[in-house]
């Protein structure tokens, strides 16, 4: 196996691993279990209005 052959191969590998990952991510993001927790998040820059500040 020569050195091209290898970098193709570990081209290939990056791609392989790098949507593996987004697809997780938009898995965890879309789940209705964190759906709560983001609605939270959202409202952190309002915080201080609410509490009168």
């Amino acid at each position: 196996m020569d050195l091209t052959a290898l970098a193709e191969a570990a081209r290939s590998a990056w791609v392989v691993w790098l949507m593996v990952l987004f697809l997780g991510v938009v898995f965890w993001a879309f789940r209705p279990k964190n759906r709560q927790r983001f609605e939270d998040d959202a409202r952190i820059p309002f915080r201080d209005e609410e509490n009168g500040g």
